[in-house]
């Protein structure tokens, strides 16, 4: 009976969240996962499986929205400073991390190597959210840090399978029913964007039609013990070309959007901060406090310099956009406690800097250093 309150609490939350984002000026992602973070701990409310399932969905739907910004010109354009700053992004922590947790805290190797993995990340949600709030995936900036942020996410991933992922026929068939899917997208998908039938109807049959793809990808990767988070962001990119301005799915974009951040996304912050225990942080909270500071040092080595020489004047910004953590992470910790790597506390220390890192980077970037609107244009 319980139970059947959350809903209405998670609803509350949610509207609560917008309001206090309105009022501080401070991004809604934010908002949701502190509001998480206090509920979560003072027992309000906890994850039930429903949420579990809609927060996954929702991390999916943020990366397949932001495949479909990505300028593909641009990406060509600017190949080396984005292939350079989504590779350092990921190699500084991964490197820096894993020494320090195995030589000087002392966890095993599987436990290092894991949470090296899980915090040389960028978050793809929290950087694709907060580059909508601000308007600024219209912009070169925008589009250069939503393919840094994939490049490192792409060297996450692979860590992740090469290290941990062992392969077998579901897997397989993961990877073959994601090529599929992708292939048909690519090739079909303008028969419907298309489809003068479709025009002005309130069926809404293509958000319906990339809701189907994503679920797709999700079911298969959840059978193959994989991950649906590439495939999703590729699907994203092969599709882009049917919602750029002026094209018929335009539209269909920008519902996309209402629907994503008016209640799907949400579930994915909120729960994200339910995930964090304070009770444990606290008690490793001098492990928890090196690791982060850590974490956040070594992204700054890794991004400023090659943000500095390629994109001086907003350097600051993409560097802490850069240093955020939480999708990817999230997906790699909950692997490493469920397969028995990593123990509850340990578990609870890297969530909670996942989450920190999603939170103050990002406060900082927008309230100190916000790009240069001068020098953002495409």
């Amino acid at each position: 009976m319980i139970g059947d309150i959350y809903p209405l609490i998670l609803g509350i939350l949610i509207l609560v969240s917008s309001l206090i984002s309105l009022k501080l000026g401070i991004s809604v992602t934010i908002v949701e996962i502190l509001l998480g973070i206090i509920t979560g701990n003072i027992g309000i409310i906890r994850p039930e499986a429903w949420m579990l399932y809609i927060a996954s969905f929702g991390g999916i739907l943020l990366t397949f929205l932001s495949g479909i910004e990505i300028d593909s010109n641009l990406m060509k354009e600017k190949m080396k400073e984005i292939v350079l700053i989504g590779f350092l992004s990921f190699a500084a922590p991964f490197v820096i991390i894993f020494l320090f947790v195995y030589f000087i805290v002392g966890w095993n190797f599987l436990a290092a190597i894991l949470c090296a993995t899980a915090l040389s990340e960028t978050s793809i949600a929290i950087v694709y959210s907060a580059l909508v709030e601000k308007n600024l995936l219209e912009y070169q900036i925008g589009k250069i840090l939503i393919g840094a942020t994939f490049i490192t996410n792409l060297c996450t991933a692979i860590a992740l399978s090469i290290l941990f992922i062992k392969p077998n026929l579901y897997t397989l068939l993961f990877y073959i029913i994601s090529i599929i899917v992708l292939f048909l997208a690519f090739k079909y998908s303008h028969i419907l964007f298309n489809s003068p039938i479709l025009k002005n109807k309130l069926n809404e049959v293509e958000i319906k039609y990339i809701f189907l793809l994503l679920l797709i990808l999700i079911f298969f990767a959840s059978l193959g013990q994989g991950q649906a988070i590439l495939p999703a962001f590729i699907l994203g990119l092969l599709l882009s070309k049917h919602f750029k301005l002026n094209s018929p799915g335009y539209e269909t974009k920008k519902r996309l959007k209402i629907v994503a951040f008016a209640f799907i996304t949400p579930i994915f912050f909120i729960v994200g901060g339910m995930k964090v225990s304070l009770s444990l942080i606290m008690s490793g909270i001098v492990i928890f406090v090196l690791i982060f500071v850590l974490r956040q040092l070594s992204k700054f080595l890794g991004v400023y310099f090659i943000s500095k020489k390629y994109l001086n004047s907003n350097k600051q910004y993409i560097t802490l956009m850069m240093s955020t953590g939480l999708t990817f992470g999230l997906i790699a910790t909950t692997f490493g406690l469920t397969t028995g790597i990593l123990d509850q506390m340990t578990y609870s220390i890297l969530t909670g800097v996942l989450v920190l890192s999603a939170i103050l980077p990002t406060i900082t970037a927008e309230k100190w250093f916000p790009p240069h609107t001068e020098d953002i244009t495409d």
